[in-house]
């Protein structure tokens, strides 16, 4: 069995995000257009919040994953910096005649990365634009919480140098996913827990794929699910991990990997078949063997 790295020496530091970029969106139509594009009520988000929030295709696949929360006037959304461009330039086609700028931000508003920081709730937001700091969910590893910020702008932290590949190791512990360009439009929210940590409306109006979205909420129950796995070896979004069981077909996919003190940790796509008897393995079914390991938060029966 894969254990992971010892607890007494969590990781705790910060870095700059590289692989994360800020889009702005400003006018007086910023909050309304982007409700009408995006999984969250975006036109009731309070000050002092971020919320995760999705963008998913006319097929309710995701084609972006923020964490959206308001600057003053104007609303900021983080993403990966790998798939920005794209989805940037995909919303930018739908405003139309909306009062709604939409900017890549990145260059102006870097992104810092602060882990093992002062805890506090889930998605505050504070500090004035251009110099905020958002509390993300915690990392949990064997029943311990490492406390994970977002500083927006500003010089680096007074604090350690922190590797990228932990602070992933920290964000797969989290439980919250983060769609990467290797990943876009292969998972509904659900198949990524997206909805169990706060990302999904379910009483907002329309925005392009809410009826898959809706669907795979309400009728029959849900088949795949997120997972974090531990593994001997690290793990690439868009990887296939295999049951042995069957070993014909792929029973999910990475969403992200990261490492840390030696230890791999992923979250996972998986079927919910899968977890219930045999073993994982990543690339082919004899492959390096993956060990299911708890998340911070309960995945509900019925989805079960």
């Amino acid at each position: 069995m894969i254990h992971a790295p010892a607890t007494t020496a969590l990781p705790h530091g910060a870095l700059r995000l590289s692989d994360w970029g800020v889009i702005r969106a400003s006018g007086s139509d910023a909050a309304k257009f982007l409700h009408g594009q995006l999984t969250q009520d975006v036109e009731h988000l309070p000050e002092g919040q971020a919320r995760p929030a999705g963008y998913c295709s006319a097929k309710g696949r995701l084609m972006a994953t923020f964490v959206a929360w308001r600057a003053g006037a104007d609303i900021l959304l983080a993403c990966s910096a790998d798939l920005l461009p794209p989805v940037l330039k995909r919303l930018s086609m739908f405003v139309l005649r909306a009062q709604c700028k939409l900017v890549d931000a990145s260059a102006e508003l870097p992104l810092w990365g602060i882990a093992g920081c002062a805890a506090g709730p889930d998605w505050t937001v504070t500090g004035a634009p251009g110099a905020q700091q958002i509390q993300l969910p915690p990392a949990v590893i064997d029943g311990q919480a490492v406390a994970r910020r977002l500083q927006v702008g500003g010089s680096a932290p007074d604090t350690p140098a922190l590797d990228e590949a932990a602070w992933r190791w920290l964000e797969v512990h989290s439980g919250v996913a983060r769609i990467v360009a290797a990943t876009v439009e292969q998972f509904v929210p659900q198949m990524i827990n997206l909805e169990l940590v706060g990302g999904v409306s379910f009483s907002k109006g329309c925005y392009p794929g809410q009826e898959v979205v809706a669907r795979s909420q309400y009728r029959g129950t849900l088949k795949r699910r997120a997972q974090v796995v531990l593994s001997a070896v690290a793990l690439a979004p868009a990887s296939e991990i295999f049951h042995s069981a069957d070993p014909g077909q792929p029973a999910g996919m990475v969403v992200l990997g990261g490492s840390w003190a030696g230890g791999h940790a992923a979250l996972v796509e998986v079927k919910l078949a899968a977890l219930q008897g045999g073993t994982l393995h990543a690339g082919t079914a004899d492959g390096p063997a993956l060990t299911p390991t708890t998340l911070p938060y309960a995945i509900p029966a019925e989805a079960a």
